[in-house]
Formats: structure tokens, C-alpha cells, sequence
């Protein structure tokens, strides 16, 4: 028993056993705060990942919610057009029958009246046949 003892003390007084020892200690401490960082980074991009998505997700809800009610205005446009589209050939046709009326009083008076030609404002929409008048336009029209 005195042998082992007198081992047992003498590679616990062992230089190189007390550095092996050491040098472990050390290693485990420094593995365990590189963990240590290593779960905070993760937890950090985690947290930055999630205000990312939070960000988009706001983003994405608003883009939607202007997406909506452009379309809403491109209805009520399209709406007012077909509206206006609808005055126009009428107010074409009352021009036509006004026109007729003419021809026969110019027939029946024997004077020559001047009719004017009637357009038709569906056929070239982009020839303007009548005086040019600035557009007015507020800043309401333009707002989002």
C-alpha cells in the first residue's frame, strides 16, 4: 500500500501530469466560452432574422394595402370611362338626328347652312375636335 501511495504522490508531484492536467483545464474553459459565443451569435442572428421577417411582413401588408386600393380607383376609372364613353355616342347621336334636321331645313328653305361634320369620337379618341383646354389637376389626384 506504501507503493501506491508513494505512486499516487509522485504523479501527483509529476511536472509533466500537473501541465497535462492544466493545459486541459485551460482547453475545457476556452471550449466552453467558445460555446458560450457561439450560442449568443446564433441567438443574435435568430433575433435579427425575426425583426427581418417582422420588417418584411409590415412591408409586404402595405405594398398589399396600396395594391388594393389602386385597383379600387382603376375600377372606379374604368367605371367613370365607360360612363363617359356612354354620354359621348349619345351626345354623337343627338348631333346626328340635329344634323339631319338641318339637311331637310337646308332643303326645304333653299339656303345653305352650314352644318358641321360630326365626329366620331370612338373611332380616333386621340384627335381632339374641339378647342384645346388645359387640364386642371389638384394634388389630391395624385396622392397614394
Amino acid at each position: 500500500m506504501a507503493s501506491a501511495q508513494g505512486s499516487a504522490s509522485s504523479s501527483d508531484s509529476d511536472p509533466r501530469s500537473v501541465n497535462i492536467d492544466e493545459r486541459k483545464r485551460k482547453r475545457m474553459l476556452s471550449n466552453r466560452e467558445s460555446a458560450r459565443r457561439s450560442r449568443m451569435r446564433k441567438q443574435k442572428q435568430l433575433e435579427d432574422l425575426v425583426e427581418e421577417v417582422s420588417a418584411l411582413q409590415k412591408g409586404n401588408s402595405q405594398i398589399s394595402e396600396k395594391i388594393n386600393v389602386t385597383s379600387q380607383r382603376y375600377v372606379e376609372m374604368q367605371s367613370a370611362n365607360n360612363v363617359l364613353r356612354a354620354q359621348a355616342m349619345e351626345l354623337t347621336e343627338r348631333l346626328r338626328s340635329l344634323n339631319s334636321v338641318l339637311h331637310i331645313v337646308e332643303e326645304v328653305s333653299g339656303h345653305d347652312i352650314d352644318i358641321p361634320e360630326v365626329p366620331d369620337p370612338l373611332l380616333k379618341p386621340w384627335q381632339l375636335h374641339c378647342p384645346i383646354q388645359p387640364i386642371m389637376a389638384s394634388v389630391d389626384n395624385f396622392k397614394c
